[in-house]
């Protein structure tokens, strides 16, 4: 078992480099000490060696998929991407992804984490911090086997924790300024940890809503586009139904056969475009003798309310050629999302 100081494992140096020092004073000690005239009449009792506590249990291993995705979005919301150790967005996707490898958004929050993860190994290692570029060397080994800089980073961190070793062997570094030492690390990287995470997070942000107002500006084009079209379609029927008036006979205007001079089309509504809601209105209405239009009026509408407004609006405009006395007439106006 790997001893621990303050719940964590000690670095593979750090023992090379207690061991050498104790090795040191045993021999310095034999050297100095005279030959003992006779042995001891009884030697103190060894001390009980103290058990290493258990490792700890993956909490993950516990959490439902639920919980599991509502644990990820908080803690990628938190800037928590890959730290603390147990409690970050990269231990909940993956343990998420082994329980549905199918999820597209799990994969797609791995890919984006991969690249900042490999960036604190790196740091990790440059600080001498080898238990925790360990810890993020395996994250990135659990989300990519294959991952290209995975054989790159376990050479480094076990050449640069090689030469520490090395280093603090010949410096006979005591235990107290060890400690001291490590737990300078410590604060470094929860430091620099908390600020890459909180740049990352922030950059994910911005990206998101980029994505998100250009979806909102496509929508809006594609709207546009349908409206126009809507309009052209309904100028093409006008004048396909203006050449038909033409080719007949003239005879004395009739509700059947009034002629529309310019009949433009409804507004559609904001909602119920967004909505995709269709409706239907019939509108009653009176031709003046020079062809305007007066006291239009719903007589019927499906739904109620939702374009009675706008079909109204519509119909007052319309202009019809001169008839010889007022005609009163229905004609029923459809609103259809996407023409």
């Amino acid at each position: 078992m790997v001893s621990t100081h303050e719940g964590r494992p000690r670095p593979h140096w750090y023992r090379l480099a207690v061991g050498a020092g104790l090795a040191c004073a045993l021999l310095a000690c034999s050297r100095d000490e005279p030959e003992p005239a006779a042995p001891p009449a009884a030697e103190p009792a060894a001390p009980a060696v103290q058990q290493p506590p258990p490792a700890e249990v993956d909490q993950t291993a516990k959490m439902s998929v639920e919980e599991l995705r509502e644990a990820a979005s908080k803690a990628y919301q938190e800037s928590r991407l890959y730290s603390p150790a147990g409690d970050n967005a990269m231990e909940y996707y993956l343990r998420l992804r082994e329980r549905q490898p199918g999820d597209a958004g799990v994969s797609s929050a791995l890919t984006d984490l991969l690249p900042m993860t490999v960036i604190a190994t790196e740091q990790s290692r440059d600080r001498e911090d080898f238990e925790e570029a360990r810890r993020l060397l395996a994250l990135i080994q659990r989300a990519d086997e294959e991952h290209p800089a995975l054989q790159r980073l376990t050479a480094s961190i076990d050449t640069a924790e090689e030469s520490a070793a090395q280093r603090i062997a010949q410096q006979e570094l005591t235990a107290e300024q060890e400690a001291q030492r490590q737990a300078q690390l410590e604060q470094e990287r929860q430091r620099q940890q908390q600020q890459q995470q909180e740049q990352a997070a922030r950059e994910l942000a911005a990206q998101q809503e980029a994505e998100r107002e250009a979806a909102a500006a496509e929508q809006q084009a594609a709207a546009q586009r349908a409206a126009e079209q809507r309009a052209a379609e309904q100028r093409a029927a006008e004048q396909r139904a203006a050449e038909q008036r033409a080719a007949q006979p003239a005879a004395a205007p009739t509700a059947a056969d009034l002629r529309p001079i310019s009949t433009p089309a409804p507004r559609y509504p904001v909602e119920a475009l967004r909505s995709g809601q269709a409706g239907e209105v019939l509108v009653e209405f009176t031709i003046a003798p020079d062809g305007s239009v007066s006291n239009a009026r719903v007589v019927r509408a499906d739904p109620p309310r939702v374009f009675d407004r706008e079909a109204v609006s519509a119909v007052r405009r319309w202009r019809f050629e001169p008839v010889g006395e007022p005609v009163t007439t229905r004609r029923s106006i459809a609103f259809t999302p996407g023409g």
